[in-house]
């Protein structure tokens, strides 16, 4: 009897075990569908999105003992907002810097107002150092930075000018190099550092459609080529900045390997459109290519300054468009969409790929996010207080930057970024002495 009620136990502890495990996987096997019923539709819905930007965290300046930067935080200080600051200090006026364009020198052709300089840029969670001139220049010391795009790209030149003419008189040594406006090259004999600017509005080279080098009209842009004329000269400078965007609204021709690719507003009948964005994607791209095939810029940074929005209202620049405001937008009443987004977001996506592969090479790629910040400050352009040259027609220009104004926080963001590149370095010197 106890052999059998043994028996009896052992069968039904083993029944038991047998009924517990096919339990067992019916759970595991309705979890699984569960989960998977909940990831898939979510997965095909995030595949169907459109690419989004990299999220960046907040900067954060963590100081060593030794004034270092601790930690690899070179990201760009993205989300914030602008804080009216009364009191602040202008960096440098009209009168203090002789560099500025009459086209940028907004208080020497009637701006009546001030308040636009009394705003800082703050970004979430932390505070933006303002810019020190003589920190700059020590850090940038036997150095030179190039400034490869349009005339958004001189402009963010000539503010980083003026802010270091406070410490060292820069020289104009352009004339040894080119007699074109468009080309300018200045040289701060105290510290060894040169500034220059490198005209490319596409960044890639571009000839007038029907076949000469005028800006009139149609353009044809060869869209795997970089633009010769700082393409032969980027090896020999240690930062370069690169920046394009508003010269793409123009009718364009595209060309890639020689061939006809197609036409953005070109009015030619049996030519494929092609979206302006794809085209500058491209651009981008093939600059970005061109920049990391240079391995003589020792240890050199290359920043990609975002798009730089213009703020035109009640109409365009040729039709009666203007932009009178005198304070920013906040951000609820501006956001980022439409063409502004579609160039940023095709910036980003080549960015993101470049810099995969800068950093497998060991070369060195960071961007300069500024379009969310500039995209609020409507003030902040000359409007009708400049002169154009070459023109007679007093058009407003809501796409340049007054200077000083707004501009100047890029090159406190530029500061900035430099300094965190500092902060690693200092970093690894740390990690080679504890491993030693």
């Amino acid at each position: 009897m106890k052999v059998a009620l043994l028996e009896e136990h052992h069968g039904n502890k083993k029944a038991a075990q047998q009924s517990a495990a096919v339990n067992f996987r019916r759970v595991l096997v309705l979890a699984l569908t569960a989960i998977l019923l909940t990831v898939i539709p979510l997965w095909l819905l995030f595949v169907s999105l459109p690419v989004q930007p990299q999220v960046y965290p907040p900067a954060q300046s963590i100081e060593d003992k030794n004034g270092g930067h601790e930690g690899e935080d070179v990201a760009a200080v993205v989300p914030g907002k602008w804080v009216y600051r009364p009191d602040a200090p202008t960096y440098y006026t009209n009168e203090t810097c002789y560099a500025i364009s009459d086209q940028q020198n907004c208080m020497k052709f009637g701006r009546p107002d001030t308040e636009f300089l009394k705003w800082r840029w703050q970004p979430d969670g932390c505070e933006l150092p303002p810019f020190d001139a003589a920190e700059f220049m020590e850090m940038a010391r036997g150095k030179s930075i190039a400034f490869i795009g349009d005339s958004l790209g001189r402009n963010h030149m000539q503010s980083l000018l003026c802010l270091l003419s406070s410490v060292d008189q820069p020289e104009d040594i352009s004339l040894r190099y080119s007699t074109d406006y468009n080309f300018k090259r200045w040289y701060f004999p105290n510290h060894n550092l040169t500034l220059a600017t490198f005209w490319a509005p596409f960044l890639v080279r571009s000839t007038d459609a029907r076949g000469g080098q005028t800006f009139n009209g149609v353009l044809s842009l060869h869209l795997d080529e970089p633009h010769p004329s700082w393409f032969s000269e980027i090896g020999a400078f240690h930062h370069v900045i690169i920046s394009a965007g508003q010269w793409f609204f123009r009718p364009l021709v595209y060309y890639q390997n020689g061939q006809l690719l197609g036409c953005s507003a070109c009015g030619r009948d049996n030519v494929t459109e092609v979206s302006r964005f794809r085209a500058y994607r491209k651009a981008f791209r093939t600059t970005l290519k061109a920049i990391m095939g240079t391995k003589n810029r020792e240890g050199g940074i290359t920043f990609l300054r975002t798009f730089s929005p213009s703020h035109f209202e009640n109409g365009e620049w040729n039709d009666g468009g203007s932009c009178t405001r005198t304070k920013p937008f906040t951000t609820d009443e501006k956001k980022l969409e439409g063409y502004d987004l579609e160039f940023y977001l095709a910036q980003m996506e080549e960015f993101l790929e470049a810099e995969r592969r800068a950093r497998e090479e060991g070369m060195k790629m960071r961007l300069l996010d500024t379009t969310r910040a500039m995209l609020l400050r409507p003030d902040g352009h000359p409007n009708r207080q400049c002169h154009w040259l070459k023109s007679k027609v007093a058009q407003a220009d809501c796409v340049h930057w007054c200077l000083p104004g707004p501009i100047d926080t890029w090159n406190e963001l530029l500061l900035y970024m430099m300094k965190s590149e500092k902060g690693v370095k200092f970093t690894q010197r740390k990690l080679q002495n504890e491993r030693s």
